[in-house]
């Protein structure tokens, strides 16, 4: 996998060393109450990363990538990518950031680079984003970005006791062309 780089960001897949980096923003429940994967513990995140396959493309397994401040070399957040499909030609997509560093462009430049790097480097036809509809920020993210709005789920998503709506917002290939 090669690493991706912005003008201030560098993305890579997550390597064990990672973990704690991830579980300084990840253990906070409160700003990451809409977010699926709330890890119990530093040695949880090492060993998923640890048995991470190392090959992408791999169906239904979510690939952890770590978005890195270029500058301070500094892990200030993560992308989970998942290629869901059989024929692995579409990826889910997710972002989450420490809100140390939040608003302040990061995840827009980082999933701009990722989607490109999807859809060019990968050749893949589709990427969704599933996000909780309370969830303002990811919604206007993930709009800015270009996505539509392609169906709301009600009660479709089981997450931490209980029943949440779902928004699927996604990317063709051919939609991407100009960015």
């Amino acid at each position: 996998m090669k690493t991706i780089k912005t003008a201030r960001l560098i993305i890579r897949l997550a390597i064990p060393d990672d973990a704690e980096g991830i579980y300084s923003y990840r253990s906070d429940f409160i700003e990451n109450k809409y977010q699926g994967w709330h890890p119990d513990s530093v040695d949880e995140i090492r060993d998923y990363i640890h048995n991470m396959p190392q090959t992408m493309d791999v169906a239904d397994i979510c690939f952890q990538f770590v978005i890195i401040l270029a500058d301070e070399n500094q892990l200030i957040g993560d992308m989970g990518i998942i290629f869901t499909n059989h024929d692995k030609m579409q990826a889910e997509i997710g972002c989450t950031l420490h809100k140390k560093f939040q608003g302040k462009g990061y995840a827009t430049e980082g999933l701009k680079a990722m989607v490109d790097f999807l859809f060019k480097a990968h050749n893949k036809h589709r990427i969704i984003a599933s996000i909780d509809p309370r969830n303002k920020a990811s919604i206007q993210l993930i709009e800015r970005l270009g996505f539509r709005k392609e169906g709301h789920f009600r009660e479709s998503y089981y997450l931490r006791g209980e029943w949440v709506d779902d928004i699927i917002y996604a990317m063709l290939k051919k939609e991407w062309v100009d960015n």
